[in-house]
């Protein structure tokens, strides 16, 4: 049996602010923008070339605003490091350790993410 991680709550408290920065800025892709009821909105947006998505939206999370953490994963950082700077992110200058190198990012909520090139293994 397969167990695959297929969506991430995130939580933020502007939901429109926070999907201008997903889409705009780092650019994930919007799949679904719902509101269920006056309680609950949805907007699940996914990482280019990802099979796991986030969701943002009221109603969905009791985690505090800005509490998340994740961590993406490219086959170049320094292309990664050019493309977030070009949209607009205030994304860290890369740094190398023997596990890999990365770049550093928060939402404007302080949901924090890691970029990471996985060094070649061999």
């Amino acid at each position: 049996m397969d167990w695959k991680i297929e969506l991430l709550p995130v939580p933020v408290s502007d939901v429109d602010r926070a999907k201008a920065f997903y889409v705009d800025r780092a650019g994930f892709v919007a799949d679904h923008d719902h509101t269920v009821s006056e309680d609950v909105r949805f907007v699940q947006l996914t990482p280019p070339g990802s099979a796991c998505s986030i969701a943002i939206g009221t109603g969905l999370t009791d985690a505090p605003v800005g509490s998340a953490r994740a961590q993406l994963v490219v086959d170049d950082i320094h292309a990664a490091h050019a493309e977030l700077r070009a949209r607009g992110v205030d994304v860290g200058d890369v740094e190398t350790f023997p596990w890999g190198s990365f770049v550093f990012f928060a939402d404007p909520d302080g949901n924090r993410w890691s970029v990471q090139e996985v060094p070649a293994r061999g």
